[in-house]
């Protein structure tokens, strides 16, 4: 698997590798990038997941408007020795297939951020199911609920704004925006070959940080934020990947710890509820300016989300508590 790479760049070690200094700032290690165009270029221990060889990545996905209908053009895997960039349009889905068994595997934790969109792509797409994920945007609001702080509706932490929090990184990420600015000049940006210097940096700058946030977050949620963000994840990879068998062929969702009953109570299940719009009707559920969707978050503990543009178009999928996700329901219903 051994191969030259013209590309290096830098990523911190996570603080359990002896990779910290005594000030706690983190260590950097300047790793290679390779573009992957075969699976014979990824690690063994990735292509072939293994419950004694376990392992946590920094993972991620870019495409052209990245959906169900939008192309996946590349994903990247961050390790603690290398930076990969799997080139989903040279390599095709014969090298799609070969990263499959790794992204549908619980040996092998994907962390991301936001994987709603990437998911959909990769079933729709590849026809793989992203399993065993951790989410860093629904980590960052249980450690901010674990702390007090309540977050409104929609105020979801962007990447860029993680990696700015002192906690966890304290950088600014300003080629993002420069990136940003690109994407709307010209939405083909990562479809283009060769890959430019600026794609490989941009690509691998989005997933290099990941296992470090990992480890930083991990050393903060308790057991019962670990548990809701297991369930949280699995339910955010699917939320956008429905069909007809009601995700049958899904993997079931994280079991319930023991240690979390208390009094022989147990914390409230969390489902995920896909609720048909009838067509036309979305504008009532929405309301002048997003007011009548912002109302019924502000009353709900659940997360609500609504395809939109990229779709499902007429669909509302209801994330949370079994109770708020009933409450939300029967409002939404009222409403059309």
């Amino acid at each position: 698997m051994a191969f030259a790479s013209p590309h290096q760049t830098y990523i911190p070690l996570p603080s359990d590798s002896g990779g910290q200094h005594p000030d706690h700032a983190a260590l950097l290690s300047l790793v290679p990038i390779y573009i992957v165009t075969h699976a014979s270029q990824l690690p063994k221990d990735f292509l072939v997941p293994s419950p004694v060889r376990q392992l946590v990545i920094g993972f991620d996905c870019e495409g052209v408007d990245l959906c169900r209908h939008g192309n996946l053009c590349i994903m990247q895997l961050a390790f603690p020795d290398a930076i990969y960039l799997v080139d989903a349009i040279q390599g095709g889905e014969k090298l799609m297939r070969a990263c499959k068994p790794a992204l549908e595997s619980s040996y092998i934790t994907k962390v991301i951020h936001d994987c709603k969109r990437d998911s959909e792509a990769l079933y729709f797409q590849f026809g793989i199911k992203l399993h065993n994920v951790v989410d860093s945007q629904i980590a960052y609001s249980l450690i901010e609920e674990q702390q007090g702080r309540r977050r409104s509706p929609d105020d979801y932490i962007s990447f860029v704004g993680l990696l700015a929090d002192p906690r966890y990184c304290g950088i600014s990420y300003l080629e993002k925006k420069e990136v940003r600015v690109l994407l709307k000049q010209d939405p083909k940006f990562w479809t283009y070959r060769p890959l430019s210097e600026l794609m490989v940096r941009a690509a691998a700058d989005d997933v290099r940080f990941l296992p470090y946030i990992y480890y930083k977050m991990m050393e903060e949620l308790n057991e019962h934020s670990l548990w809701k963000l297991a369930v949280r994840g699995a339910l955010y990879c699917r939320c956008f990947c429905v069909n007809d068998n009601e995700y049958a062929d899904w993997p079931s969702l994280p079991n319930m710890p023991e240690n979390l009953m208390v009094d022989g109570k147990a914390p409230e299940e969390e489902i995920l509820s896909v609720l048909e719009i009838p067509q036309g009707k979305m504008g009532c559920v929405i309301g002048r300016k997003g007011a009548s969707i912002l109302s019924i978050k502000q009353c709900c503990k659940a997360e609500i989300l609504i395809g939109g543009a990229k779709g499902p178009p007429d669909m509302v999928f209801i994330i949370g508590p079994v109770k708020e996700v009933r409450k939300a329901e029967a409002i939404l219903r009222g409403r059309i």
